[in-house]
């Protein structure tokens, strides 16, 4: 079954660890704060990428870009947008089994058994001291339906990325 990656607050900044971390993968999404088009190529090289607008990306290029997207992998449902206090405003975000967010900045992880909600952190230039990560949502066959499992890349060699996968 296929790996989605999940990379967000790239703040017009492609590293090559992103780029390794993400090959591979079936498709990627990136939850906002793009700041460049040349992001998305980069991205576009490696697998289909879907991509929602952040806070700062402004600009001709940025105008198509949506404020929310969904799409659908593997039999999953996954909903992008940029900030998590966006997420109520959409509708869409109520069908999804997975919700991306970005704009923290920080690697997070939270399943209410209904809902795996993901923030793969920034892949972006260093915000004080919170890690450099992005993740990759594996899914695989399970007797219930699709099995879901997070996995955080720490980019930066980082101590810790603080959050277990699941």
């Amino acid at each position: 079954m296929p790996t989605l990656g999940l990379i967000s607050d790239t703040h017009n900044l492609i590293r090559p660890e992103a780029l390794a971390a993400l090959a591979g993968c079936a498709a990627i999404v990136h939850a906002g704060d793009i700041c460049g088009p040349e992001v998305l190529a980069a991205l576009a090289r490696i697998a289909p990428v879907t991509a929602v607008r952040g806070n700062n990306d402004r600009g001709a290029w940025a105008a198509a870009i949506p404020e929310q997207a969904t799409l659908d992998i593997a039999g999953i449902r996954v909903f992008a947008v940029h900030d998590a206090l966006d997420e109520r405003r959409h509708p869409q975000a109520a069908q999804a089994r997975v919700i991306v967010t970005g704009h923290s900045h920080r690697p997070a992880l939270a399943d209410d058994g209904r809902v795996l909600r993901i923030n793969p952190g920034s892949a972006g230039p260093r915000r004080f001291t919170l890690p450099i990560a992005l993740a990759l949502l594996h899914i695989a066959p399970g007797a219930d339906g699709p099995a879901l499992r997070v996995e955080f890349v720490n980019l930066a060699g980082d101590a810790a990325v603080p959050v277990a996968s699941r």
